[in-house]
């Protein structure tokens, strides 16, 4: 699973999480159903929304939805799935982006991909999943040699960046992508007048997309010594954040521009998910199951230097019982010194272990089927990310803290 939107489902109401999770399934399905199982690797939630809008604009009526089988990642439960053109396309495109992700991967020689056996099996799965999102594109009326145009330009224009490029330079190949896949669910849903604003949607939606995997990765990529779009192009966080706030704003108008016979769904991913994807990655904000401790850098009390009475010492000083033997209130040897019962070793300041490696691509794929044999993908509080190692959250986890509904106007 890989995404920028990844609801939380307290922030759901329960048809709506219903009809994400339709969606999510859905996708997976239609994947497994016209490429095979292997292919469900590719599952992801920003590539559902192909399908969300699809069904947003189409005429209510039946056969919107099937009765799937058991699945470990419902608990071996049934349950209702999307079907038809939405997912389909859907599909196609994960493909397509998941199969440039495959080839980045290669050309950065990451993990096991750096042996030359390896990286030649991931190019010949890429260039099978090109194939086939290509077929399924076709079926459908949509050319995916514009998702693999924009994939192959990304790449030189990476190559040319560098201290002064726009940063919307960099991004440009994703919004061209995105902003086609968006504007062809306007087509298969009938309704042509939506396909400008759409694809306007779209553009802004995959500037969002490519910075905020900016923004995430800055601090691995620096320490991998991997190439990443804010540090090439000296482009800072307050500028990227300006960036981010200003596709927020420009897709919230799109989408009004759109006509839609059940946008709510739609709406809550693409208008306030999104922000608080954006929140998420500048660490502006958190979700309030989480707890309030990390936003007042551990302490629950708000105080200085970690201690509720505002200083080291609940007593005033640096040592409650006078300085006596270096700080040690019995007079011997300094308790937190060197040899003493609390020898804190080289690192005394407790900094933060870097961040883990990146995996592989089969050792990804190893650990990603083993969360879904596990059903950690969907309920665990809180999982490692298979390739990326981020921490992620269980899409239908319970989680007790408030819910609330949209009720704005935007």
């Amino acid at each position: 699973m890989f995404g920028i939107v990844r609801p939380c489902s307290h922030r759901l109401t329960e048809g709506l999480k219903t009809e994400w999770m339709a969606h999510l399934c859905g996708l997976c399905l239609a994947l497994r159903s016209d490429h095979g199982q292997f292919s469900r690797i590719v599952t992801n939630y920003d590539g559902l929304i192909v399908s969300v809008l699809t069904e947003a604009q189409a005429e209510r009526g039946t056969g919107r939805r099937r009765t799937a089988g058991p699945c470990p990642l419902r608990g071996m439960r049934t349950a209702p799935v999307a079907k038809g053109e939405g997912a389909r396309l859907a599909a196609a495109v994960s493909l397509v982006l998941a199969s440039a992700k495959v080839r980045d991967h290669v050309a950065d020689g990451d993990g096991v991909l750096r042996r030359r056996p390896v990286a030649l099996a991931a190019r010949r799965i890429a260039g099978g999943w090109d194939r086939a999102g290509a077929r399924t594109g076709a079926e459908l009326g949509f050319d995916t040699a514009v998702l693999v145009d924009a994939v192959d330009r990304q790449t030189g224009i990476e190559a040319l960046a560098g201290p002064g490029t726009s940063l919307l330079t960099v991004t440009e190949p994703t919004e061209t992508a995105t902003a086609a896949a968006f504007a062809h669910t306007a087509v298969l849903a009938g309704r042509p007048g939506n396909m400008a604003p759409l694809a306007e949607a779209g553009r802004l939606f995959g500037r969002l997309a490519h910075l905020l995997d900016a923004v995430e990765d800055q601090g691995t990529d620096a320490a991998s010594g991997a190439w990443n779009p804010l540090t090439a192009t000296g482009t800072s966080r307050a500028e990227a954040r300006r960036l981010a706030d200003d596709a927020l704003h420009g897709i919230r108008l799109a989408l009004r521009d759109a006509e839609f016979t059940d946008d709510k769904l739609a709406h809550v991913l693409l208008a306030h998910e999104l922000r608080t994807s954006v929140d998420r990655a500048f660490g502006t904000s958190s979700c309030a199951h989480q707890g309030q401790a990390s936003a007042q850098g551990g302490n629950p009390y708000g105080g200085q230097g970690g201690n509720p009475y505002g200083s080291n010492n609940p007593y005033g000083g640096g040592n409650p019982y006078g300085d006596q033997g270096g700080g040690n209130p019995y007079g011997g040897g300094n308790p937190g010194g060197p040899g003493g019962p609390r020898d804190l070793g080289p690192n005394p300041s407790h900094e933060p272990p870097p961040p883990p490696k990146p995996r592989g691509f089969w050792a990804g794929c190893a650990v990603a089927i083993g969360l879904c044999c596990t059903c950690k993908l969907c309920c665990a509080k809180e999982y490692e990310g298979p390739w990326s190692r981020k921490k992620r959250e269980g899409c239908c986890r319970d989680c007790d803290c408030d819910c609330c509904d949209c009720g704005c106007d935007c």
